[in-house]
């Protein structure tokens, strides 16, 4: 071997060896991370209205079970009218809980009226739909077929809002998911997305939940809205209305670039595809049950001076990220406690892409 080779490889063992130094130095001056977990789960029962937290809850491709599969319309002169929280504040002071054992919800009214007393009703968690009347209802251009409850149900929420309201119940129908990436305009057994298939499969259904089976959100990026808030006052996560809140990102806003996560030991994957943009319902003082008012009434404002960080909704800040259960992923309980694991990433931000909502 000449001289110049064995310089050159000893050249090459010093660079190896201080690459290796520089490698060990940097793992050592670094703790590992602490895992991250879920912190809360929540079950909206009845679309808009208060949420369940349960410990754990049994999770599908079309969300928690029992989520958001009943919804509330309002009596208008030409039909009826969509409720949601954003522009009917008072359901905020409607308190659903559920008894599994039973079968039933309870709904507690407390009305704001310290004169007034609270009143409850007692609702089957899955009604017998053949006895009740088919209801046409297009929520986001995402038409489905709810079930008009019983009478008597439809009367007590209409005494309790001071209007005439229809209390329905999906069945086992579902609405199509829209997001333009994830309509197929081709056969389905063909590859409409290369970088989602087979993770995800080509028909979504789901509930009366706007746009997607589950809302993710990171306790970290939480932190950060409280954080604009007056010293003492925290942001109530649930005025987000998240399904999983995920515990200990090292920093706010991460999440706006995680694409697949992994949870607990069974294996459950969720694909995070798009993210969730706000609106004024983030303002709704859910005490009064009417538009906040001081620094508490202006959340969607103060987001808005950083967080429009997505092209397909410009106007509207972004928190959260709308996820999809895997294909692959069958059912299975989740609950707090159970370890998150990102497994993908992606360079890129998301874009919005929902027609009419974008």
């Amino acid at each position: 071997m000449s001289t110049s080779q064995n310089q050159l490889y000893l050249t090459g063992a010093g660079v190896a060896v201080l690459l290796l130094y520089y490698l060990y130095n940097s793992v050592q001056a670094s703790p590992k991370r602490k895992p991250m977990k879920i912190s809360e789960i929540y079950i909206y029962p009845i679309k808009s209205l208060r949420a369940t937290q349960p410990t754990s809850a049994l999770a599908t491709k079309h969300g928690f079970k029992h989520d958001r599969t009943f919804m509330l319309l309002q009596v208008t002169p030409e039909g009826h009218k969509n409720m949601a929280v954003s522009r009917y504040p008072e359901m905020t002071r409607f308190f659903p809980s559920i008894d599994l054992d039973a079968g039933t919800i309870t709904i507690t009214y407390k009305p704001t009226d310290p004169a007034k007393e609270p009143r409850s009703l007692k609702v089957p968690l899955q009604p017998d739909t053949e006895k009740l009347e088919p209801l046409n209802i297009d929520m986001h251009t995402s038409p489905t077929t709810g079930f008009k409850m019983q009478e008597k149900y439809n009367k007590w929420f209409s005494e309790c809002f001071g209007y005439d309201v229809i209390f329905v119940y999906l069945g086992e129908n579902k609405r199509d998911v829209l997001f333009k990436d994830m309509v197929s305009s081709s056969p389905i057994g063909s590859s409409w997305i290369p970088s989602l298939r087979p993770s995800v499969p080509a028909a979504q259904a789901i509930t009366f939940a706007d746009c997607a089976p589950y809302l993710v959100v990171s306790k970290t990026s939480l932190a950060d809205v409280s954080s604009r808030l007056p010293a003492g006052e925290d942001m109530d996560v649930t005025k987000f209305r998240p399904n999983i809140v995920v515990e200990g990102a090292g920093e706010a806003w991460e999440e706006d670039y995680w694409r697949r996560v992994r949870i607990g030991h069974g294996g459950a994957e969720i694909v995070m595809l798009h993210n969730c943009v706000r609106c004024a319902s983030v303002n709704i003082d859910y005490e009064t049950g009417k538009p906040g008012t001081g620094e508490s009434g202006k959340v969607l404002k103060k987001l808005q001076k950083d967080r429009r960080v997505d092209v397909g909704a410009k106007w509207s800040p972004v928190f959260g990220r709308y996820s999809f259960w895997t294909a692959k992923t069958p059912p299975q309980e989740l609950r707090v406690g159970d370890e998150v694991r990102v497994v993908e990433v992606q360079k890129e931000r998301s874009v919005f892409s929902w027609p009419g909502l974008s």
